[in-house]
């Protein structure tokens, strides 16, 4: 929406939509196009406050933890040295304390995490918080009982060998690789409660997406790296939990008890809480070899 009394005719907000939508006509600026996605560039460059998105909830800016600066920084205006920092010095954290994580804390994550882009901008991921320890249990629970049937089911020599033969070889690969140490993990949560899969995490988020999103599982893992980045400033560990969105995956269930939808995908499970423990440097990374096309 446009207040043509505030417009001064710039032009920005024509130059930076993704569709042109925005076009001069006799020092004005005019509306034109049918297909917007919400972006919400147009409203971003115009100095006259001139144009209002209705699909954007300005609440969505707004923290409980946290004031936000919402001016915009320019490209090359922040400290490339302490962003660098702030990513390597993060890591998946398996050791918390027993110290709740305050809800309004939880949820300026999601909206930190929603800062990310998604492809034409649809939005479609879906954020499911898990705001305690009990709750964290629970849900531990029920992936602990998918994973007891399935190593029952991967026990079966006959049962992996004719599926190995038809060309399934899913149960195999399994129980060569997991099995032992998802076994041992069952045993010892069973037995003395150790918690092996959130490692006393107390709180979790779970990050899935609609149907409907041209890139679903990019967009939702885009958000949770600004999720772990930011819990890591606001003092949290974190850790994805990759044995939880297998399960979830695999068995419906256990989104039915946590109420997600059925349709949705759930593509990430972070881990949260209060860390006990530290470093005293980043760690190093595996070598890679870069690659380059020059045409």
């Amino acid at each position: 929406m446009r207040n043509p009394d505030l417009c001064s005719g710039c032009g920005s907000c024509g130059h930076v939509c993704p569709f042109e939508n925005n076009v001069l006509s006799d020092g004005q600026t005019e509306l034109k196009g049918e297909t917007c996605i919400s972006c919400g560039h147009c409203a971003a460059a115009c100095q006259q406050v001139a144009i209002r998105v209705p699909a954007i909830d300005e609440g969505m800016g707004e923290y409980k933890t946290l004031i936000a600066d919402r001016r915009w920084l320019p490209h090359g205006h922040y400290d490339i040295v302490g962003l660098v920092r702030l990513m390597a010095s993060r890591r998946s954290c398996r050791n918390f304390i027993d110290r709740p994580v305050d809800h309004w804390m939880l949820a300026d994550l999601v909206k930190i995490g929603i800062t990310a882009p998604s492809g034409t901008n649809s939005q479609k991921w879906t954020f499911t918080i898990v705001p305690t320890r009990t709750a964290v249990t629970v849900l531990a629970h029920h992936i602990a009982s998918f994973y007891k049937k399935l190593n029952s089911m991967a026990e079966k020599t006959f049962l992996r060998t004719a599926l190995k033969l038809i060309g399934k070889a899913e149960l195999d690969n399994y129980y060569r690789q997991y099995y032992p140490i998802v076994r041992k993990a069952i045993e010892e949560w069973e037995g003395s409660g150790k918690d092996k899969l959130f490692h006393g995490a107390t709180a979790a988020i779970i990050v899935g997406s609609k149907p409907g999103a041209t890139c679903p599982a990019e967009d939702a893992l885009l958000a949770t790296q600004n999720i772990l980045l930011a819990a890591h400033s606001m003092g949290l560990g974190s850790c994805l939990i990759g044995f939880a969105v297998s399960a979830i995956k695999r068995a419906p269930g256990i989104k039915q008890a946590m109420d997600i939808p059925s349709d949705e995908t759930v593509y990430a499970v972070i881990a949260l809480g209060y860390p006990n423990e530290s470093y005293e440097t980043v760690a190093g990374r595996k070598k890679i070899a870069l690659r380059y096309f020059e045409g």
